[in-house]
């Protein structure tokens, strides 16, 4: 018996959440005895493609290079029909993938990656996305807040028996195990109090928020690490200048040395206006370090009960509970203790298990 083939189908490989989770499962896929392919909208080079393209036995579809040219539900037709099974995530992939397959008939699954969409808010996109979903055997939700979101929004439109839950995974003991970056490689020094943020500068991240906080802190100690890239950095970096935080903020672009960088910084803090399910914030907590995230839906969630949580947009109750984290080394350990034990729940061997026995359960 043949294995069986599995398409993943998504915008783009630039670096985020979904990138990485998809990233991260296809070569542990491929070692449970699947067939499994990469196709990209956007088929820019990376940083994660070029690594990906060690795997000499997982092929990479390029489609071109934007992310909603409807002409690429011709190309998915072309591609889809080698395949057992297309498994697609973020918007675009969803809905050319389910038109595509009116063609090819092949077993279609998603990934919903966040508790928010701004075309939820649309009454348009609403019967498209309700035709949308009906077209999969089984939509994936990264947490239990963006279940819940997804089925109020679907409303009585459909059923909604087959949506679940599968929690985003990383690998912990390797993110435990990192070693830490050498600070002066960044023109940083060791008697610095680090904190770093991983994100790219989208709508979604609330990278101002993080800012000012760091604002209200001494600069003799402090000193911040943004680790990312997008659209919004030029209005961030604007801010900085503004408050005079230039020497101590530093913009170190996308990276793949992302487990270096949080095991050489002291607290890690994820300050978001939304989000589905951070990879950072479970990749904070396993290096050992406290992690400090915005109370918010995505986050709240895997935060309480090991993190420490900040009111959404309030700069200097984050300001205060960084002060906190400096100065009280017993409570700095608690909470990088709690942090590392909870991120032990969300290994990425518990998210494969999961997604193959979903597979399987198409066959």
């Amino acid at each position: 018996m043949r294995p069986m083939r599995i398409l993943q189908v998504i915008t783009s490989f630039q670096t985020g959440g979904a990138e990485t989770v998809v990233f991260n499962m296809i070569p542990r896929l491929c070692l449970l005895g699947y067939d499994v392919d990469l196709c990209l909208f956007n088929g820019i080079e990376t940083p994660l493609t070029k690594k990906l393209s060690d795997y000499k036995n997982v092929k990479i579809h390029r489609l071109g290079c934007s992310y909603y040219n409807p002409l690429y539900i011709y190309k998915l037709i072309k591609i889809m029909r080698y395949y057992d099974v297309i498994h697609t995530h973020n918007s675009s992939p969803q809905l050319f993938a389910a038109i595509a397959n009116l063609f090819c008939h092949k077993k279609l699954i998603t990934t919903e990656h966040s508790t928010n969409n701004r075309k939820r808010k649309l009454p348009l996109f609403s019967y498209i996305d309700t035709w949308m979903y009906r077209q999969y055997n089984t939509i994936v939700c990264i947490s239990d807040i963006a279940e819940k979101k997804l089925k109020d929004y679907l409303g009585q439109n459909m059923r909604v028996a087959n949506v679940c839950t599968i929690y985003n995974g990383v690998d912990v003991e390797a993110l435990r195990q990192a070693l830490p970056i050498e600070r002066k490689s960044i023109g940083s020094n060791k008697t610095k109090f680090v904190v770093v943020m991983v994100a790219g500068f989208r709508e979604a991240k609330d990278h101002n928020t993080l800012i000012q906080a760091i604002g209200r802190l001494s600069k003799e100690y402090i000193e911040l690490w943004l680790v990312g890239d997008g659209d919004r950095r030029g209005k961030l970096e604007q801010l900085v200048s503004d408050l005079g935080l230039q020497n101590i903020v530093k913009f170190l672009g996308i990276r793949m040395d992302v487990p270096n960088i949080l095991k050489a910084s002291d607290v890690v803090v994820m300050s978001s206006h939304w989000e589905g399910l951070s990879l950072s914030n479970i990749e904070g907590m396993s290096v050992g370090k406290p992690f400090v995230a915005s109370d918010v839906d995505g986050l709240r969630e895997m935060t309480q009960g090991a993190g420490l949580l900040f009111p959404h947009g309030d700069d200097k109750a984050l300001a205060d509970i960084i002060e906190q984290l400096y100065s009280d080394h017993q409570m700095y350990q608690q909470v990088a203790d709690a942090c590392y034990q909870k991120a032990k729940q969300f290994d990425i061997s518990k998210m494969v298990e999961q997604y193959d026995k979903l597979y399987r359960d198409l066959q």
